[in-house]
């Protein structure tokens, strides 16, 4: 999967995309937006009152799912929650939470929100293509071009597809990385590895579309 990002005249980014790498990103954006879930109101939400959607509280403590986790992390702590210049001090640590509480309840449902319309803008794209077939090619193509603002959807959703992803391999940091090329070709994590790196470098070079 060789497709990168290019700037195209005017702002906004465009790559070539084949009928597997459009199926992959679609299935891939389709479970992230059922792992996000609806809005407050549900699917079905546009006859309520926008009020109460506007004023809904979210949750307070973090998601019992690890992808959801890396989605949405505290807000105040290190990693797997641990409280970060506390010292050890029980009170600092119980401070810390509950600041990491209060900050999801009011930041959470619009994260949320964010980030399904990201996954949205990312499937309506690519459902806007069109595949061809030039010359002795194998596998149609289409070429996907993106405004300025949908690059910065996508640059989005990209990043929640790898933290999910990450999150499932167990991916912490640059060293579990560099363990992933060495997975030998049985390993039953291979595709989801490959898919891990392959969107990582769409994202690399959809950043340096957006640099000045």
């Amino acid at each position: 999967m060789a497709g990168h990002f290019e700037a195209i005249p005017g702002g906004g980014a465009a790559v070539a995309l084949d009928e597997v790498e459009i199926s992959i990103i679609r299935s891939l954006s389709v479970q992230l937006l059922e792992l996000v879930g609806p809005g407050p109101g549900g699917e079905d939400s546009g006859s309520a009152d926008p009020l109460d959607e506007l004023f809904a509280e979210g949750p307070s403590e973090p998601p019992s799912d690890p992808v959801l986790r890396r989605l949405f992390p505290d807000a105040y702590g290190g990693p797997d929650g641990a409280a970060e210049g506390a010292g050890g001090d029980p009170a600092a640590e119980e401070q810390q939470r509950a600041c990491s509480a209060e900050f999801r309840r009011f930041t959470e449902n619009d994260l949320r929100a964010r980030k399904r319309e990201d996954a949205l803008a990312v499937i309506r794209s690519l459902d806007s293509l069109s595949l061809e077939r030039e010359g002795g090619a194998e596998e149609a193509e289409a070429l996907l071009e993106l405004s300025p603002e949908q690059s910065r959807q996508w640059l989005s959703s990209l990043n929640d597809l790898r933290l999910a992803i990450g999150a499932r391999l167990d991916v912490a940091d640059e060293e579990d990385t560099d363990l992933l090329y060495r997975l030998p070709d049985s390993d039953p994590r291979k595709p989801m590895v490959m898919a891990y790196l392959w969107l990582g470098g769409l994202q690399e070079t959809l950043v340096g579309t957006l640099m000045p």
